[in-house]
């Protein structure tokens, strides 16, 4: 039986399925430190027991997006605030490539937060 976070993502037709499947592995690949839960009705990736991003796709555009929780420290010219204040989103066109460097880089930024101490885990470095 799959669990709520595989049906997450089963639950979506192609290519939002695809699309956010990918993103998952991108970024579990990232850090051995990675795990995935279930938070919030919604996949959350956490950094050492912090979370620091999460999956979710734009009820309205239908387009997949990475949050990461702690956007608002992160300086890229392509994360989008909106109303938030703490968080920013990384939206994608899930008929399109995915830009990995783009995906990467953001998120080396927000796990060098955690790693740096910046923003605590709740395991001890």
């Amino acid at each position: 039986m799959p669990s709520k976070v595989d049906n997450f993502y089963l639950n979506h037709e192609e290519p939002v399925c695809g699309t956010l499947l990918a993103l998952r592995e991108i970024i579990l690949k990232q850090d051995k430190n990675i795990t995935e839960v279930w938070k919030y009705f919604m996949p959350c990736f956490c950094y050492k027991g912090k979370m620091f991003c999460f999956l979710w796709v734009n009820k309205k555009t239908r387009q997949p997006y990475i949050e990461f929780v702690e956007g608002k420290r992160i300086d890229h010219p392509k994360l989008i605030s909106e109303k938030r204040s703490r968080m920013k989103i990384l939206l994608f066109d899930a008929e399109k490539d995915l830009p990995i460097r783009t995906i990467t880089a953001i998120t080396k930024q927000a796990l060098d937060l955690y790693r740096k101490g910046i923003i605590k885990t709740k395991v001890k470095v």
